[in-house]
C-alpha cells in the first residue's frame, strides 16, 4: 500500500524551531531590514532627481577621488593641485583626511573586481547610505555590549531614521562625516568590549579602529579626550583592573602610531595640546600599574600609605613641570580657536571672527534639537536614569558620551551629529528597559488570572507577589509603565 504525502502542517511541524533558535531568527530579520531602511531612506533625492554629487566640499572630494582612481596613491598623496586655492595651489595629501577618498577606491576596485560596470561618481554618491547601513550594525552590537540585545534593536532602528543622522548621510553627500560616524562608533564598540573583556584582539581592533577615524575626519579629536576622560573617571572611582590598562595602552600607543602616518595629522599626538590629555592619562595608567605592584609587594599598609602619597605628588610635580616646559618653549602648540570655543562659546567671536561667521559653528537653537531628536530628546534623561541604576564599565561610558556629545551639540550645531548615536544609545535603553519591566509586570497578571480562576486559595499568595513587585519597581519605572499602558 502506497504512503501518503505529509501534509503542510506536518512538515511545519517538522521544522519546528527551538525558541532560542526563533528568537535568533527575528532578531537577524529586524537587522536586515533595519539595514535596507538605513539604506532606502537616504535615496530620496536620487530617485527624485538624479544620482549627483551635492554640495562644494563632497564636489572636491568627488574630485581627488577620481585623480585617486585614474593616477594611483602614490600620485594622490604628492599631488600638488593649482587650480585649488588659486593662485596659490594646494598640497593635496598634506592637507586634507584621505580617508574618504580611500574607502570610495576600494569599494570601486572591488566591484570592478567582481564584474559590476559602475563608475566612480556613482561610488561616491551612494558611500555615505552604505555606511549609514553598516552603522546601524554596529549600533546594534554596541547597545547589546551596554545593555542587552533589546536595546541593540531598538538602537539600531532609531539610528537608521534619525534625522539628525540622515541630514549627513544622504546620497550624494559624499563628506567627511559619511564614513566617519560609523568609524567613530566602531571605535567606541570595540574599546568598551576591550575594557569589558580584556582582550588584546579587541584592543587592536580598537586602534585600528581609531586609525580609520582619524584618517576620515578632524572629529577624532573628540574620541581622544573623551576616552581618556573615561578612563580618568574609572580610575578616581576605584574601577582600575588589568582589563582597563591593556586596553588602553594598546590603543593608545597603537592608535598614536598608526595616527602619526596621516601626514595631515602627523606629529600631533606628542605636539598638540589637545593630544596632552591622552598622554597624561597613559603616563597616569602607568603609575596606577607600579603602585598596584608595589602593594603586592608590600605587607604593611602604613609603608604603602606613606608611598603612595609621595609617588602621587612626585608623578603630578613632574607631569605639571614638563606641561610647562613644553608649553613655555613652544614644543607643545596651543589649542586651536575651534578647540577653544567649543569649551568657551564667546571665544569665536572675540578673538577668530571668521571662525564664528561659519552657520553651522553657530549655538543651536531649541528647534534644532527638536526637528534632529524628535521623541528621543524626552526618552534620553529616562535612559540616563537606568544607566545610573545599572552602573557598570560599558555604562559608564555611554553616560559620559552622552552628557559631552550634548553640551558639544548645544555649543555648535554641527555637532549634533556626534550626539545622535549617543542620544539613539541611551533612548534605546530607555525603551528596553521600560518595556522589559512592563512585560515582567503583565505576566506576573497573567499568572494571578490563571491561579484565580483555577484555585481560589492560590490567588492570594500571587496577588501579594505582583504587590510585592510593583513595591519593588521605583517610582520611575511606575510612571513609565503607567504611561505606555495608557
Amino acid at each position: 500500500m502506497a504512503t501518503m504525502p505529509a501534509s503542510a502542517s506536518d512538515l511545519l511541524k517538522s521544522f519546528k524551531l527551538k525558541t532560542k533558535q526563533q528568537e535568533l531568527l527575528i532578531r537577524v530579520s529586524i537587522l536586515c531590514l533595519v539595514y535596507i531602511l538605513a539604506f532606502i531612506t537616504r535615496l530620496f533625492s536620487v530617485l527624485r532627481y538624479e544620482s549627483m554629487i551635492h554640495e562644494f566640499d563632497p564636489y572636491f572630494n568627488y574630485r581627488t577621488t577620481l585623480y585617486l582612481t585614474e593616477n594611483g596613491f602614490y600620485d594622490f598623496w604628492n599631488w600638488f593641485d593649482y587650480e585649488s586655492w588659486y593662485p596659490l595651489g594646494r598640497i593635496v595629501g598634506g592637507t586634507l583626511y584621505p580617508g574618504l577618498m580611500v574607502t570610495a577606491v576600494l569599494i570601486y576596485r572591488i566591484l570592478r573586481f567582481l564584474r559590476f560596470a559602475v563608475h566612480i561618481r556613482e561610488v561616491c554618491v551612494l558611500t555615505a547610505p552604505f555606511f549609514a547601513s553598516n552603522t546601524t550594525l554596529v549600533a546594534y552590537f554596541f547597545g547589546k555590549e551596554i545593555w542587552d540585545s533589546g536595546a541593540g534593536l531598538v538602537a539600531a532602528i532609531l539610528i537608521a531614521v534619525c534625522p539628525g543622522y540622515i541630514s549627513r548621510s544622504v546620497a550624494g553627500s559624499y563628506d567627511n562625516e559619511g564614513v566617519a560616524i560609523f568609524a567613530l562608533l566602531f571605535t567606541f564598540y570595540v574599546f568598551v568590549k576591550a575594557v569589558n573583556t580584556g582582550s588584546l584582539a579587541w584592543s587592536l581592533a580598537s586602534a585600528f579602529g581609531y586609525f580609520y577615524m582619524v584618517s576620515a575626519w578632524g572629529g577624532y579629536v573628540f574620541i581622544i579626550n573623551l576616552i581618556p576622560l573615561y578612563v580618568l573617571v574609572l580610575l578616581i572611582t576605584g574601577r582600575y583592573s588589568m582589563r582597563l590598562y591593556v586596553a588602553y595602552n594598546c590603543m593608545y600607543i597603537l592608535g598614536m602610531l598608526l595616527a602619526m602616518q596621516i601626514r595631515f595629522v602627523g606629529f600631533q599626538h606628542v605636539q598638540s595640546g589637545e593630544h596632552m590629555a591622552a598622554m597624561g592619562v597613559f603616563f597616569l595608567m602607568q603609575v596606577f600599574y607600579f603602585l598596584d605592584w608595589v602593594k603586592h609587594m608590600l605587607s604593611d599598609t602604613k609603608l604603602f600609605q606613606a608611598f603612595l602619597r609621595i609617588t602621587v605628588t612626585s608623578a603630578v610635580a613632574v607631569g605639571g613641570i614638563a606641561l610647562g616646559l613644553g608649553m613655555v618653549s613652544g614644543y607643545i602648540s596651543p589649542w586651536t580657536g575651534r578647540f577653544y570655543s567649543l569649551l568657551d562659546p564667546t571665544y569665536a567671536k572675540d578673538h577668530i571672527p571668521i571662525i564664528a561667521s561659519v552657520s553651522e559653528h553657530q549655538p543651536t537653537a531649541w528647534s534644532s534639537f527638536m526637528f534632529d531628536f524628535h521623541i528621543l530628546l524626552f526618552l534620553f534623561p529616562a535612559g540616563l536614569y537606568f544607566c545610573f541604576k545599572r552602573l557598570s564599565d560599558a555604562t559608564i561610558f555611554i553616560v559620559m558620551y552622552g552628557l559631552t556629545s550634548m553640551y558639544f551639540a548645544g555649543v555648535m550645531v554641527r555637532l549634533i551629529l556626534v550626539a545622535t548615536p549617543a542620544v539613539c544609545l541611551i533612548s534605546a535603553i530607555a525603551v528596553s528597559a521600560t518595556v522589559k519591566n512592563l512585560t515582567v509586570l503583565l505576566r506576573s497578571k497573567n499568572k494571578v488570572v490563571q491561579t484565580g480562576s483555577t484555585k481560589g486559595s492560590g490567588g492570594s499568595k500571587s496577588s501579594s507577589k505582583v504587590t510585592s513587585l510593583c513595591q519593588s519597581l521605583s517610582h520611575t519605572d511606575r510612571f513609565a509603565l503607567v504611561l505606555l499602558l495608557a
